[in-house]
């Protein structure tokens, strides 16, 4: 069985960032994604198997077209890691802020 791509990959590249972006309010047959980049249609469809392999969305065959339809649940994979540095940070910040209260009394108390 072959190994899912990674999502931090697929997220990795601006254009199927635009690519995910554009599809999240609704589904896009591949001609219309297509014709917003200044690239091949080839790679266009690489950047949606891309995608495709990892889950962040589904092409679904419609009469002769072919409809990608965002997949966004994988994103939240991202979101939790993300979020936990930024929960270091705010940390970080608020330890910073302590510091500098701190500083400011013992001026103001010297004075």
């Amino acid at each position: 069985m072959k190994a899912r791509r990674d999502v931090y990959q697929a997220i990795a590249d601006p254009t199927r960032r635009a690519i995910i972006s554009m599809i999240a309010a609704e589904p896009h047959n591949v001609n219309t994604i297509a014709e917003k980049f200044d690239v091949t249609r080839q790679a266009i469809s690489l950047h949606i198997k891309i995608l495709t392999d990892c889950g962040l969305l589904a092409v679904k065959q419609r009469g002769r077209d072919r409809f990608c339809e965002a997949r966004l649940d994988r994103l939240s994979e991202v979101a939790a890691f993300v979020d936990q540095y930024r929960q270091h940070w705010e940390n970080k910040l608020d330890s910073l802020e302590t510091y500098l209260d701190k500083l400011k009394k013992e001026r103001n108390h010297g004075k």
